[in-house]
């Protein structure tokens, strides 16, 4: 059986991977400091013999006795609300906690594919954004915590494949929604379904005119499978090309939960917000046989049914 370490297993991306690879038949060994995951996420995998997970930071030196086959980092805050609240958490994850995973992954002589993301192209001057495209990023402003810290992650995890011959993976992650996502974590989609269903202000941020891409969750997780299975080391785009603007998307919310009360509020544009984000899929396309498979009106609606619950309304 092979063993494969996720972190970040408790997020909302990471208990989904944790949930694909018990189902794809692997020994998964999940791990998370719970600084923004929830152990809800994956409870349901406690009782389950090929399941186990350790509470750990891994900024810090990282063990997991035993082989590994595969390693997936998916650890960092991932919101603007959480890297803006812990900025050096989020640089030490994706310089020092990478660096500890390479290291681990090589001393075991495992493939590790890194979470990367949309956010490393920065406010994009190309339009779709294809992997060729360097990026438009303000390293010192707010959101710059969270992308140099990514860009600093391909660029080590990159420098280890070549110098190390260490077998990696690069992903780099558009807009994903779906169950799990936290309903406080300053996300639009998370944002907007809490505001509706309570009754409250959808706030917009500017005049709505920024787009973005949306992907749900199981299609990221397919995505994610076959590029870590994939003889392809360079980063691939995953994400849905469909493009939206965000005045677009918070109509379609407010039309899906129906809710008399809810309506659009405005607020100021924060720094260096995106005005443009879809993916450019071509190569995931052409050398993982993937395009995304459920359209967004499905996909809101199963990730309505879970804001159903988990939302508290006064």
């Amino acid at each position: 059986m092979k063993r494969v370490l996720i972190t970040g297993a408790a997020g909302f991306i990471g208990s989904h991977l944790c949930d694909r690879f018990i189902k794809e038949g692997y020994h998964v060994i999940g791990m998370d400091n719970l600084i923004t995951g929830d152990l809800k996420n994956i409870e349901h995998l406690y009782p389950l013999e090929h399941f186990e997970f350790y509470h750990h930071d891994v900024s810090k030196f990282v063990h997991v006795p035993g082989e590994l086959d595969y390693i997936l980092h998916f650890a960092s805050p991932a919101s603007p609300i959480d890297y803006l609240k812990m900025p050096i958490q989020t640089l030490k994850v994706g310089s020092l906690g990478t660096h500890n995973l390479l290291g681990l992954a090589k001393s075991k002589k495992a493939r590790i594919l890194i979470a990367s993301t949309s956010e490393v192209y920065g406010d994009p001057l190309v339009h779709p954004q294809v992997e060729e495209y360097w990026g438009n990023v303000n390293p010192i402003g707010p959101r710059g915590v969270y992308d140099e810290a990514k860009r600093f992650q391909e660029a080590i995890t990159m420098a280890y494949h070549t110098y190390h011959g260490l077998e990696t993976r690069i992903v780099r992650i558009f807009n994903t929604y779906g169950p799990r996502m936290r309903q406080e974590d300053g996300r639009v989609l998370p944002a907007f379904f809490s505001q509706a269903i309570r009754g409250e202000g959808l706030t917009v941020f500017g005049e709505g005119n920024q787009t973005r891409s949306f992907c749900y969750v199981d299609d990221l997780v397919e995505g994610i499978y076959r590029l870590l299975l994939s003889d392809y080391h360079m980063p691939v785009n995953i994400g849905n090309p469909s493009e939206i603007t965000i005045m677009q998307f918070a109509k379609e919310i407010l039309a899906l939960v129906n809710n008399p009360k809810a309506h659009i509020i405005y607020n100021a544009l924060p720094v260096d917000d995106p005005k443009q984000r879809q993916p450019d899929i071509t190569k995931a396309k052409e050398i993982l046989g993937w395009t995304p498979k459920v359209d967004r009106a499905e996909g809101l609606q199963r990730t309505y049914e879970y804001f159903k619950q988990v939302v508290k309304v006064s």
